[in-house]
């Protein structure tokens, strides 16, 4: 059972910074891209960037100079420091994996997508 659990959120004022992270656990061969979405409330979950198992980024936009991803494979573990934080960037973080193999008990691989963290609150004051 592959889980994902986020970390670092909690309260800053603006033009702080914190560092979110995300550890996928289980029987975990490779994960292909990582990402972190946000959701405000009142607002549709939203993608800010993604990393690929090679590393390559991309971010959108409102986050783009002031957010970067970064991941670990040996630990599956992905990150999102995140600078100049404004009021806006609260939300609710997530992590999300999209496609994970995973080593079963008779020592097959499987691929498994579309795994979601369970959130981390980020609220930024002004």
């Amino acid at each position: 059972q592959v889980q994902l659990v986020e970390s670092g959120g909690g309260f800053v004022q603006a033009g702080g910074s914190l560092r979110l992270s995300c550890a996928a656990s289980g029987s975990i061969f490779s994960i292909n891209a990582m990402g972190w979405y946000r959701q405000a409330p009142g607002k549709q979950r939203e993608l800010l960037t993604t990393i690929t198992s090679g590393g390559s980024t991309m971010y959108t936009y409102s986050v783009k100079g002031r957010f970067t991803i970064s991941r670990d494979n040996a630990k599956n573990t992905v990150y999102l420091q995140m600078n100049s934080l404004k009021p806006e960037d609260t939300a609710v973080y997530y992590c999300n994996a999209d496609l994970i193999t995973v080593v079963t008990d008779d020592g097959l691989m499987r691929y498994e997508y579309d795994y979601w963290g369970q959130g981390t609150q980020v609220t930024v004051s002004s």
